[in-house]
């Protein structure tokens, strides 16, 4: 797989025999950190295998970095151990939260979700704070997403790239620019055109702090549209991405595909396009769904 830039797929677990077995040329590898917790096991077997011949990245969902109930010991550990074991070449999770202290349940609840953070001062204060505890834990700096949303703040004072850009003066931290997130929240905020919006996002993040781009798919029902990653990346995801390489040069690009998960050749062909296609070549496409 010739590329003019790295670039890696998200592995789940069907497709690891695959892998494995073909060891197609990417850059890296991306799992999810939560799937390898466990002190032993076939999943870390696996993993172990994987990392003999390629960079690892540990994508994970549930260190809750906007929370202001601070962060799970436990969870931090075993990421950190994680960490430590294979090495990877990135650490990431979201710019979100789902652990919030409720009194009336004696404790701290997690929700199994991506929670948005308001963008205000306070909390990008608190999650800031969180990030360097992660990374003075972990000894390296990571990667922040930016998220996909479906209900907003009243209180949202700060524009979303600038809080993740000032999230990252501040701690050191780097963003992981996921592109069909900018897509699918531009359209369900019904921009008049999806891929200007997303493109403008871009335009208002410090170059320097992107290290990594997130492409996937996603379903339009005609009502909203959601964050899936259970098809081909879309032709306005596309377009937005050929404009983010020409804004931040050869950044390392993940495909994901997590839910109706193809045969492995398929997934292999979207990152061929991704590695492969020159910014001014990719598709224009349409920019809604």
């Amino acid at each position: 797989m010739s590329a003019l830039r790295p670039v890696g797929v998200g592995l789940r677990q069907p497709h690891y025999a695959a892998l494995l077995e073909s060891r197609p040329p990417l850059a890296f590898v991306e799992v999810h950190s939560e799937n390898f917790f466990g002190d032993g096991g076939a999943p870390l077997q696996v993993l172990g295998e994987v990392r003999e011949h390629y960079e690892l990245s540990l994508h994970g969902v549930g260190l809750s970095l906007g929370s202001a109930a601070g962060l799970d010991t436990w969870h931090l550990d075993r990421l950190a151990a994680l960490a430590a074991r294979f090495e990877p070449r990135f650490v990431s999770d979201h710019a979100s939260f789902a652990r919030a202290t409720l009194p009336q349940a004696g404790g701290v609840a997690h929700a199994n979700d991506l929670l948005p953070v308001a963008f205000t001062e306070a909390s990008l204060a608190v999650m800031a704070a969180n990030v360097e505890q992660v990374q003075q834990r972990l000894r390296r700096p990571i990667l922040v997403e930016n998220l996909s949303a479906y209900i907003a703040w009243a209180d949202d004072a700060i524009p979303e790239a600038e809080f993740l850009g000032e999230l990252a003066r501040r701690t050191g931290c780097g963003l992981l620019l996921d592109v069909n997130n900018l897509v699918v929240n531009a359209l369900n905020a019904g921009a008049g055109d999806a891929a200007a919006a997303a493109c403008g996002f871009i335009d208002a993040l410090p170059p320097d702090t992107v290290g990594e781009i997130h492409l996937a798919g996603y379903h339009d029902d005609g009502r909203i549209v959601i964050d899936d990653h259970g098809s081909r990346v879309h032709a306005p995801v596309w377009q937005v991405y050929a404009h983010a390489l020409a804004r931040l040069g050869p950044v390392p690009t993940l495909v994901e595909w997590d839910t109706a998960l193809p045969a492995f050749e398929v997934l292999l062909d979207e990152a061929r396009q991704a590695g492969t296609a020159r910014p001014e070549l990719l598709p224009a496409g349409r920019v809604s769904a």
